[in-house]
């Protein structure tokens, strides 16, 4: 009767460690991946006139998100990704990678240099721009 009970014991003891060691590495798999990093533009001002330098000393990487907050009745945010023409000539181009106007907006950054307008040319031209190198 022993060895019966034995038998009984032993799937539920493996199924146990199996399940803990299961856990063990779901939890060591998400503690290695690289976690992404919230950053609220031009920090307690938002996205306002002045901040084309808010990402000097910053560092940036693929999958980190950038929060523009900002008066909707007035701003608005223009991702141009590859044109240093329009952020520089602060001209929207005909394909943009995004348009936002929501007032709060969330944009997930991609490797590489982004661009980010305003589409007022007043606002642009008074800094509401910036460049961002987003690395791996």
């Amino acid at each position: 009767m022993l060895e019966r009970m034995a038998q009984t014991k032993i799937p539920s003891i493996q199924l146990g460690t199996i399940l803990v060691l299961i856990m063990c590495m779901l939890f060591c798999c998400r503690t290695t991946q690289q976690a992404e990093t919230a950053n609220m533009v031009g920090d307690d001002k938002g996205w306002t006139f002045g901040v084309s330098d808010w990402p000097d000393g910053k560092s940036f990487k693929t999958g980190d998100i950038l929060v523009f907050m900002y008066d909707r009745t007035k701003h608005d945010v223009v991702v141009v990704r590859d044109d240093q023409h329009g952020y520089d000539s602060c001209t929207v181009p005909e394909v943009v990678a995004g348009w936002y106007q929501t007032g709060y907006d969330e944009i997930k950054l991609e490797q590489g240099i982004t661009f980010f307008i305003s589409s007022y040319p007043q606002n642009c031209a008074s800094g509401m721009k910036l460049a961002i190198n987003i690395t791996a």
